[in-house]
């Protein structure tokens, strides 16, 4: 049986790496002394449930306990280790202690499944240390961008590539964390919602059907400085005045489309020259659009596009923008998503189905398997803050339902 306190014991005794005595969360970045302590730790766990443990090219950590057939595909959950600044105790690694608790319990009751199952801690899922995002998972599913990642580094000054060093990992044989279709049945991850829906929805499960993506453009906008007391209002080529109207439009339009779950955010302005008394000549913008339905993004960003023109001519203004990414939404296995589903109705867990406005490293296993995601509620929606808590009673119902969903797969009718 699932142990809930063990599992609460084992989360804390991970969150020890990296938490932060003052009460401002926790730190444990990617490739990071401190993560590589974390990781050392979780090995330990692992080897002492049995599971032969190995760490792939990327550093994505492998656990395997091993099925009545060996050569059968594997059944594998898990999810990340690293946080971002001050990062709150259950974005990811909640995931992780969910999974080997998983294993612990099949041990206790010595269930013995057909398939393998292996537990999977992603490197490098969160953007904190390089600025790029479930890379781990990335690697593994071949959807990595190499020439991208090689020239990664972080705010230090240290690349990529250096930090690999320090982790005694082969930067140069990063391929070989790829790994074929075929070789996975299904792979499950429980986490967090990281948002409010549950907890106002008073569901205790969050079946996920797709997870939005977003698209990422630099808008610069280039006006002319002036004297502001000088200069006459019909006169002026104010870029931030323009650099409003950007802002308020992808308000608009986004509240349009957002029966279709579409968002829309603007959360960065930096304007120049930056005094009171001085027109501002030069606005730059960072927005993205996020969704699951590609139809709806590109409806938000037509009309977006379409105001830049407008502005240069009713304003006088120059409006150049940067598309930084396009990423694709991903929709999730019909399959998995109907065995939570089940598994759900027969433990009477209420739930609900719903998409992810974050991504997690479970879109990128979805290029390859089938693959299902599961949330609990977080008070307040709250994430990635030291403030970050979700009930004990949540966690045991997510985990139960992930242990019921792996043995689904893992020993099939």
């Amino acid at each position: 049986m699932m142990n809930v306190q063990r599992l609460m014991v084992t989360m804390s005794r991970i969150n020890q790496y990296g938490l932060d005595k003052q009460g401002k969360g926790i730190t444990r970045l990617a490739y990071t002394s401190t993560y590589e302590q974390a990781m050392n730790e979780f090995i330990r766990l692992c080897e002492a449930e049995q599971m032969s443990v190995r760490v792939d090219a990327f550093g994505n950590l492998i656990a395997r306990r091993e099925g009545r057939n060996p050569e059968l595909p594997v059944v594998a959950l898990g999810s990340h280790m690293d946080t971002v600044n001050h990062g709150g105790e259950y974005d990811g690694t909640l995931g992780v202690i969910a999974a080997l608790e998983v294993i612990s319990s099949l041990n206790e009751d010595q269930i013995e499944t057909v398939h393998p199952i292996e537990l999977i801690v992603f490197a490098c899922e969160e953007s904190a240390r390089f600025g790029a995002s479930t890379l781990g998972s990335k690697a593994m599913t071949g959807g990595l961008d190499l020439y991208f990642v090689s020239n990664l580094r972080d705010k230090n000054g240290i690349t990529i590539q250096q930090a690999f060093r320090d982790m005694s990992i082969d930067f140069q044989e990063i391929g070989k964390a790829i790994r074929k279709p075929s070789e996975f049945k299904a792979f499950l991850e429980l986490h967090i919602e990281q948002g409010p829906v549950l907890e106002l929805q008073q569901k205790q499960i969050g079946i996920v059907t797709g997870i939005a993506s977003p698209s990422r453009l630099q808008v610069h906008v280039k006006g002319k400085s002036s004297h502001s007391g000088t200069t006459p209002m019909n006169m002026r080529q104010d870029a931030l005045a323009a650099a409003a109207e950007i802002i308020l439009e992808v308000e608009r339009v986004a509240k349009e489309e957002a029966a279709f779950g579409t968002v829309g955010t603007v959360g960065v302005c930096i304007v120049q020259p930056g005094a009171m008394n001085i027109i501002p000549d030069s606005v730059i913008l960072q927005l993205e659009v996020r969704g699951t339905s590609e139809q709806s993004k590109s409806n938000v960003l037509d009309e977006i596009f379409r105001l830049f023109r407008d502005l240069e001519q009713r304003r006088g203004v120059v409006v150049e923008p940067e598309v930084l990414n396009v990423e694709r939404p991903v929709l999730l296995s019909k399959e998995a998503i109907a065995a939570l589903t089940d598994c759900c109705e027969q433990r009477d867990y209420s739930y609900i189905h719903m998409v992810s406005g974050a991504g997690h490293d479970a879109m990128n296993m979805a290029q390859i398997c089938p693959t299902g995601l599961i949330f609990i509620p977080c008070r307040e929606g709250l994430s990635h803050h030291p403030d970050e808590f979700a009930s004990v009673e949540d966690i045991e119902v997510g985990a139960k339902l992930l242990r019921e969903a792996v043995l689904r797969f893992a020993i099939p009718l």
